[in-house]
């Protein structure tokens, strides 16, 4: 049934959602507290590793994303892949303009620290795969294009990796005649990424949904069922950057003035990409739940990823790893300030898409509402 709109819609975030930036400064001071006073806790974490992925981490993560993808409606994410105009400008985004506005910027703000930039640009070439599900979540996104394009970036990224690290860091430069990184990604360690961060959530998601409503009905599983599981990507996020503190905390703390060099491109990427990609979408003619589904996917990096990557070739105490460390500790906190700049956006560059009713509240990490 379509619906007609008599004011304009006012997208709000819940109460919980408004204080969000509040519970990641906590967050991350608990982890930071963590690594000064209690130490142990980060070489626990280091032990009980599966390759380079902390099992404590990968769990947090699991917990964050599997609420969030239980919300899509898998029948309804297959129609996204006929929309050329959002699958040609995200794969252009991610794989083309993306890698190569870090490479630049990289090399433009840290040119006297090769290996902080050679890990930015692995930063860069590491696309969203799992928090940007949140993100897209909160700023009233589209869900299922999300978790289309998410799956596709997942795809590019197990086989294009390595051949964008060596033409990034070898081929490139020395084109330009600047120096080369000679490098080696193991090609396992980015499947395991995705696998891990991504395949068992949106498995548990695709059958939850399937079960729930084979067994109770779509209604009882929407109203019922996703309001019960929702805190969790909550508690997930919050777990998550408390233990990446707690990991990496100590590093943050003895290097504060590095830690600032590579906050500046890190900062000027991600203002740079929302931007690029929000207005790639109203020139494509995409609608708001799309446009902001393209931003925040081409924004969003896959941290976990990078850290990985960086710390199996580079060592843990590595310049790179430390710029991959750095990375989630900038862009969760811009990510969440750009879900605010997305709605206020949305309130005054789009109109009423049709079938919205009035005063929508935004999707919640811890209430859905009907």
């Amino acid at each position: 049934m379509t619906l007609r709109l008599t004011q304009p819609v006012k997208p709000r975030l819940s109460t919980v959602d408004t204080l969000l930036p509040v519970w990641i400064v906590a967050a991350m001071v608990v982890g930071l507290l963590m690594a000064v006073f209690a130490p142990w806790i980060g070489e626990a974490l280091q032990s009980y590793s599966i390759g380079t992925v902390s099992v404590p981490i990968a769990l947090g993560l699991l917990m964050m994303i599997y609420p969030v993808l239980a919300k899509v409606r898998f029948s309804d994410a297959r129609a996204v892949g006929s929309d050329k105009r959002l699958l040609v400008t995200s794969l252009t985004l991610n794989w083309l303009i993306g890698p190569a506005l870090m490479f630049t910027l990289a090399w433009l703000l840290l040119p006297d620290l090769p290996e902080y930039r050679t890990g930015l640009i692995i930063v860069g070439l590491a696309r969203c795969i799992a928090m940007v599900l949140m993100w897209n979540d909160l700023a009233c996104g589209d869900g299922e294009a999300a978790a289309f394009l998410v799956a596709i970036n997942s795809l590019f990224q197990v086989v294009a990796f390595g051949a964008l690290g060596w033409f990034y860091l070898q081929v490139l430069p020395s084109w330009l005649g600047l120096p080369t990184t000679s490098t080696e990604f193991s090609a396992w360690s980015i499947v395991a990424s995705v696998l891990v961060f991504l395949g068992i959530p949106l498995l548990a998601g695709y059958l939850s949904r399937r079960v729930g409503e084979v067994r109770r009905g779509r209604d009882w599983y929407e109203t019922r069922f996703l309001p019960a599981v929702g805190p969790f990507a909550l508690y997930g996020l919050l777990f998550t950057i408390v233990m990446l503190f707690a990991l990496q905390g100590h590093q943050v703390l003895e290097r504060p003035l590095d830690v600032a060099r590579i906050s500046l491109p890190l900062l000027a990427y991600f203002a740079a990409m929302f931007a690029i990609a929000f207005v790639a979408g109203k020139l494509v003619g995409l609608a708001y739940a799309r446009t902001t589904t393209l931003a925040f996917t081409a924004t969003g990096n896959n941290f976990e990823l990078a850290i990985a990557v960086s710390i199996g070739t580079f060592g843990a105490a590595s310049g790179q790893a430390l710029a991959g460390i750095v990375g989630p500790l900038i862009e969760v906190p811009v990510l969440v300030g750009l879900v605010y700049v997305a709605l206020w956006l949305r309130a005054r560059t789009f109109p009423p898409e049709t079938g919205e009713t009035a005063d929508i509240p935004s999707p919640s990490l811890v209430k859905e509402e009907s």
